[in-house]
């Protein structure tokens, strides 16, 4: 059976995460790229849960608000996670040992699963949450708080991990 630190030599190993590793200006930019993305995520999504927790834009139909910002969203995710790979592959075994990328991956984890929830559960009736005498759902609320909550660790822990590998 094959074991993840193998996988991990293995990842590292390959052309074009020594390359990465070994060239003193692909890394910097590859990062800067993830930060960007990272933005992107971050920000689309804070716009949503503010809306959605009835800190900001009350005056948007959720539905639409939310829709708008979807391609945003997942751009900026897919440009995360290309990016963060390219990271992750430079040095892969040091990544895996450390307790801050553990703690951002659990919390990713987490934000994916209350995203989940969200879709399935509270937002059955999102399309009347704009509309004049509608109020979001206590869970829908609920959701919006957890959703800020894990993409903030998610966040400090990104930062938390160039400062203790």
């Amino acid at each position: 059976m094959i074991s993840i630190s193998q996988i991990a030599n293995f990842l590292q190993d390959l052309p074009v995460a020594i390359l990465i590793s070994e060239n003193e200006f692909l890394f910097p930019w590859i990062e800067a790229f993830h930060v960007l993305a990272i933005t992107m995520v971050i920000g689309s999504i804070f716009l949503v849960d503010f809306r959605l927790i009835g800190i900001a834009f009350k005056n948007f139909e959720f539905s639409t608000f939310s829709k708008a910002l979807t391609r945003i969203t997942w751009l900026g995710f897919s440009l995360a996670v290309i990016t963060g790979s390219l990271l992750f592959i430079s040095n892969a075994s040091t990544y895996l040992n450390n307790t801050a990328f553990q703690l951002k991956f659990l919390f990713l984890a987490l934000a994916g699963v209350n995203m989940i929830i969200f879709q399935f559960i509270s937002s059955k009736e999102m399309n009347v949450w704009g509309h004049p005498n509608y109020r979001v759902p206590p869970m829908a609320k609920l959701a919006g708080i957890c959703s800020l909550s894990f993409w903030l660790i998610v966040v400090a822990c990104g930062r938390w991990i160039g400062f203790s590998l």
